[in-house]
């Protein structure tokens, strides 16, 4: 075969990657080292250079471990200590082995090497049996949702090929199993060391009539593990070469497309249809889980980085609350009083963790209470970001179920998360539902006999709502202040509510938790709904975090009568300015869900009026204000 034809035969191979691991010296080096030797995978000086160091070290037979730890330190203790990634071929398959360290404390390197792996192999010593850390390591393969386990039975030679032993071992590693998510389990007496059915069937074991592991590793079939069905196109990169040509650059994360099918795009919600499918090698007509390439369309939409196409039909979920296991991977412990960058896709976001719900032992599976996690703990946290995330389940889609987290002081990854879906929070719920529930049947609305067109034709202007929104020392109430003085000196009628002044009274029974803070606003914006309709400009000013909340007061007014004014300003310049002293106490830990420090805020995506009060005057910002109030004829 010419050597044109042998790279086509090498790339139309399927691909497989897994992961071996298990409990000190159960022998996962030796096993892959003996996989390499057995299927060709290794040259000449490597062997003889693993046979001369096995000589030296006094060994009878060549050592085929040394084969996988690469690493000094692992030479000099025996042991593996980091992830070791490994390549070999044969002529059904290609294959990428992690071999991840089995000890408690490296943890956080098994999830890293597991995460991208289809399937996993657990060695158990047959001397010692199933012991604790082989139930670990079948819990974190459980929750990384790796679908096929093999568990490998090793050192067989050692206990004289006993049937008896092999057999009890796979009892009780059967009844455990029962407890987690895995159901493709296969089971293999081996001798890693003589290779006994690794590639080939071993005669001292006629008792086992099983496959060889080789044989497993080639066969398994993984495709129907894929996600072909949900659509997922986050985007990296918008491509504009000339003024021609508009392309959306990425990675398919789940599914398939085609030219010609509709798509919508996230967060706009806008659709359109595939114009093409562009690569390196020329256009295609579809494109799959996997695969970079670029999408053009057959409409112009505003789409950048971070947002996320799909099919018009088949939607993620969104939100900016959701339940996730998390495993925490950093030396320093976490905070959950700062906050931490969650990359997703190819989207960062602000987030906070809203609350621990346990951590597990990972020895016992035992849940325990935590109020924060140290290094190598795994457990369910719910987490909070300042944006909304394009999402599923990790156990439906792993590319969009899994996220990291990042320390944006030291831009260390600090955790790695998989989403078990959508919290459940009081904003779920229908604002104007709830607000109804409380209103009884015996209390009717009053209609007026003055109504707010006539207030407003004798006011000489019209109602409006005016929404300041932005961090505490943003300057809302400063720049919010001077509109309302402008508009009182130009004879305009014109009321204003200041998030302090409203908590001495209609809200002082509310604290700041995410549930207060909606009420909070709820109760406000129909304060403000019964000022406008008097025929008032009514300009309000609070943090009001909350994208929902925000959104609640605008649905309870007509059209082109709210107007969100976002007063945007650096948080460091925030911290700076401090008026109230409140970010020293936040950041000293005194003051709980403090937006910004310990609570997120979500930026308003579509506002109306955007001013930064660290970059404009206080006059400037004033003067736009009041001309887009002109133009848009409320004045």
């Amino acid at each position: 075969m010419s050597t044109a034809g042998m790279m086509r035969d090498y790339e139309n191979k399927s691909l497989l990657r897994f992961t071996t691991t298990g409990s000190v010296d159960d022998g996962k080096s030796t096993l892959i080292g003996r996989l390499l030797y057995e299927t060709n995978c290794i040259f000449e000086d490597q062997y003889a250079a693993v046979a001369k160091t096995s000589e030296m070290r006094g060994n009878e037979r060549v050592d085929l471990a040394l084969l996988l730890d690469g690493l000094a330190a692992e030479r000099e203790q025996g042991i593996t200590i980091d992830v070791a990634y490994r390549y070999f071929t044969t002529d059904k398959r290609k294959f990428i082995i992690a071999d991840t360290p089995g000890h408690e404390q490296y943890t956080r390197n098994m999830v890293t090497g597991a995460s991208n792996s289809e399937l996993a192999i657990i060695l158990i010593d047959a001397r010692h049996g199933v012991l604790t850390q082989s139930k670990r390591h079948g819990f974190l393969i459980s929750l990384l949702q790796i679908p096929h386990l093999v568990v490998a039975v090793n050192k067989m030679d050692l206990v004289d090929y006993d049937e008896k032993i092999y057999n009890e071992i796979v009892a009780e590693y059967r009844a455990f199993s029962q407890k987690l998510d895995i159901h493709d389990i296969s089971f293999i007496p081996v001798s890693a060391l003589d290779g006994d059915n690794v590639t080939q069937r071993s005669e001292n074991m006629p008792w086992y009539e099983g496959h060889t592991l080789l044989h497993i590793l080639e066969n398994v079939h993984v495709d129907a593990d894929k996600n072909f069905v949900d659509f997922r196109f986050p985007v990296q990169h918008v491509q504009r070469p000339n003024l021609d040509f508009r392309g959306f650059s990425g990675t398919v994360a789940s599914g398939t497309i085609r030219v010609g099918e509709e798509i919508a795009a996230l967060p706009s919600g806008k659709t359109s249809k595939i114009k093409s499918i562009v690569t390196y090698d020329g256009e295609l007509e579809s494109a799959f889980a996997g695969q970079a390439v670029t999408l053009t369309l057959e409409d112009e939409i505003d789409i950048s980085r971070g947002d996320m196409i799909v099919r018009q039909n088949n939607l993620p979920q969104v939100g900016n609350h959701f339940d996730a296991n998390l495993c925490w991977m950093d030396e320093d412990a976490m905070d959950p009083s700062t906050h931490y960058v969650l990359k997703h896709t190819t989207q960062k976001v602000k987030c906070f963790v809203q609350d621990i719900d346990y951590k597990i032992d990972v020895n016992t599976l035992h849940r325990e209470d935590a109020d924060k996690f140290q290094l190598n703990e795994i457990g369910r946290v719910k987490l909070k970001t300042s944006q909304p995330l394009f999402f599923d389940e990790y156990r439906t889609n792993h590319g969009t179920g899994s996220f990291i987290l990042i320390d944006p002081v030291t831009n260390r990854t600090v955790a790695a998360g998989m989403i078990r879906g959508k919290t459940r929070t009081v904003r779920d719920v229908t604002r104007s539902k709830r607000a109804e529930s409380r209103v009884s049947p015996n209390v009717k609305w009053e209609t007026r006999l003055i109504t707010r067109e006539v207030f407003e034709e004798r006011n000489g202007h019209k109602g409006a709502v005016l929404w300041f929104t932005g961090l505490s020392g943003s300057g809302k109430t400063t720049v919010a202040s001077q509109v309302v003085a402008s508009l009182f000196e130009a004879g305009k009628q014109v009321a204003m509510l200041d998030g302090d002044n409203v908590r001495h009274g209609l809200c002082g029974d509310l604290g700041f938790s995410d549930r207060d803070r909606s009420e909070n606003i709820r109760r406000v914006g129909e304060a403000a709904k019964l000022f406008y309709e008097q025929g008032n400009i009514v300009v309000c000013t609070f943090i009001s975090p909350f994208q929902e909340d925000r959104d609640f007061v605008r649905s309870i007014l007509p059209d082109g009568a709210f107007f969100e004014v976002f007063v945007k300003c650096d948080i460091e310049v925030c911290k700076r300015r401090d008026p109230k002293g409140l970010y020293a106490k936040a950041i000293a830990g005194e003051i709980k869900d403090f937006t910004g420090i310990s609570s997120p805020y979500e930026e308003p995506q579509a506002a109306e009026m955007v001013v930064e009060t660290d970059l404009q005057t206080t006059e400037a910002m004033v003067a736009a204000i009041l001309a887009k109030l002109g133009n848009d004829g409320v004045i």
